[in-house]
């Protein structure tokens, strides 16, 4: 299917998901080697997808997408950082990608880890865990002191969800280049989780479509 805009990607990739949840692929979703000879002098991918770097979450399976569909960006706990949001750049500069999904996941071992810190502070965290858990960690800190039990799964879906959006308004804010797409309708940015039980995934904002 042709993609000329951010919506049309956006449908793209929900067809993909439900293609995956049903367990029903797509045949041309597979690595073929005429289609890697294909994109041996270039790329034009259709969507940036930022990701949790989670094996169970293997962002082009999980939208049933093949080589060259996809321009990925995998971090733990989907955080964004500055090469993260050159990344994102880079796409949507050199190929023209107009629309960026921010992808969560359900049982996010990166956000479970910050909500735990809150709770009990780690000392013997290596700087660079803490660079990841440390981002988190602002976005959830608010949802605790709501919530002075044990941390549970209502909980960590609420912190999952936060951390998502969280990101989204630190990839718009950390790029005036990105920021701009986006006040002038160039550029869709939108939140999304994975549910590991069922393969589906679902956008935060359903009026996107």
């Amino acid at each position: 299917m042709p993609v000329n805009s951010a919506k049309q990607a956006l449908l793209r990739l929900r067809e993909g998901n439900r293609r995956f949840a049903s367990g029903e692929p797509s045949i041309d979703s597979q690595i073929h080697p005429s289609r890697r000879r294909d994109l041996i002098d270039g790329q034009m991918p259709f969507a940036i997808v930022l990701g949790c770097s989670d094996s169970r979450v293997p962002v082009e399976l999980i939208f049933d997408q093949g080589l060259g569909e996809l321009f990925v960006i995998r971090v733990a706990g989907n955080v964004v950082t500055p090469p993260g949001i050159g990344s994102v750049e880079f796409a949507a500069e050199s190929f023209g990608v107009r629309l960026v999904v921010v992808l969560g996941h359900e049982q996010c071992g990166a956000v479970r880890a910050a909500l735990d810190e809150l709770r009990n502070p780690a000392t013997s965290r290596s700087p660079n865990l803490r660079s990841i858990t440390g981002r988190i960690r602002p976005t959830v800190e608010a949802l605790t002191q709501l919530n002075d039990v044990d941390i549970d799964d209502a909980l960590l879906r609420r912190a999952v969800r936060a951390n998502v959006e969280a990101s989204i308004d630190s990839l718009t804010a950390g790029s005036s280049f990105l920021s701009d797409l986006v006040a002038r309708g160039d550029m869709l940015v939108v939140g999304a989780e994975y549910s590991l039980q069922t393969g589906e995934v679902t956008f935060h904002d359903e009026n996107e479509t």
